[in-house]
């Protein structure tokens, strides 16, 4: 019985004459962390970005497992695809790709804001992942004032605020230095699968997939090596068993701030056949100021400067 959250099967996708990916299979358990590496060009991004749904890949499957149902990824269309990833998957990148203009609670409650959460809502949740991450006191802060880690762990809570299963990582700790790398990493993984979340990462560091309970390995658009996989022993399970070392992450715990905010409500799923859902979040029973509109700000974001 296949229990995966994620499952590729005959993945392949091309650029012109570059062959990208050649027929991938990948199954992705709930709750564990895989590292994805190899040389560039080997189709690692391209891999994470098709999972994601980010890009369709030419030919094979992906299928999405929810606690209602199962998603095929490859087969939505633009606009669900999107629904898909900013409800049900979270996003790191090596640069965080912040909104330099918003504040570090506003960067991260915009995730929820997007998904029609009122503001006052999301920036209560924004600056309790902020506080859990040690970012409290720093919420109004613009990117510009942050460091390199604490941007990031600005990324990482707007990953999570929305309560994703999932987190892709891109190269997350690729702009870092050794040790604030190894703090990101820490809170990252703390974040995810510490919450029993899911986490991909692309990565190059060797040191930073070593703390992940599995490394895929590509060249040429192919899986060359992938120890583990369905029903495979975690290093967990193994240092339990006497056959492998305590891994990184149980080593060096993250000291946590504070509690992690409770998850969002479950991700719902229509009946098959039906446009893809769209997630809700609970509503405030009332607001102290009326709904404002800006130019250009359809999304409802208030402009850098601008306050209700």
């Amino acid at each position: 019985m296949n229990t995966s959250i994620l499952s590729a099967r005959g993945l392949t996708k091309q650029y012109g004459p570059t062959v990208a990916l050649a027929g991938v299979d990948l199954d992705i358990l709930p709750g564990e962390s895989v590292a994805i590496m190899g040389a560039s060009g080997s189709g690692k991004s391209t891999l994470m970005h098709a999972l994601a749904g980010i890009v369709t890949p030419d030919t094979g499957s992906i299928a999405f497992s929810t606690p209602t149902g199962v998603v095929r990824v490859d087969q939505l269309d633009e606009r669900h695809r999107s629904q898909l990833r900013r409800e049900s998957f979270g996003f790191v990148f090596q640069q965080g790709l912040l909104i330099p203009e918003l504040t570090a609670v506003e960067n991260v409650a915009i995730a929820l804001m997007l998904g029609g959460t009122p503001r006052i809502a999301a920036e209560s949740s924004a600056a309790a992942w902020l506080a859990a991450l040690g970012l409290a006191g720093m919420e109004t802060r613009r990117i510009g004032e942050l460091s390199g880690g604490q941007a990031q762990r600005v990324a990482i809570a707007r990953a999570q605020v929305t309560g994703a299963p999932i987190v892709f990582a891109d190269e997350p700790t690729g702009a870092l230095d050794s040790r604030t790398s190894a703090d990101v990493m820490g809170a990252l993984l703390h974040a995810t699968t510490g919450q029993g979340r899911t986490l991909v990462l692309v990565t190059h560091d060797e040191t930073v997939a070593a703390r992940c309970s599995r490394i895929i390995r590509l060249a040429d658009g192919r899986i060359i090596g992938q120890p583990g996989g369905v029903g495979a022993p975690t290093p967990a399970q193994q240092f339990a068993s006497g056959q492998a070392p305590v891994p990184q992450q149980a080593q060096q715990p993250y000291p946590l701030q504070q509690p992690y905010p409770p998850q969002q409500p479950p991700y719902q799923q229509q009946p098959a056949g039906q446009p893809f859902p769209q997630q809700r979040y609970p509503q405030p029973a009332a607001q102290p100021y009326p709904p404002q509109t800006y130019p250009g700000q359809a999304t409802g974001v208030v402009p850098n400067g601008a306050r209700p």
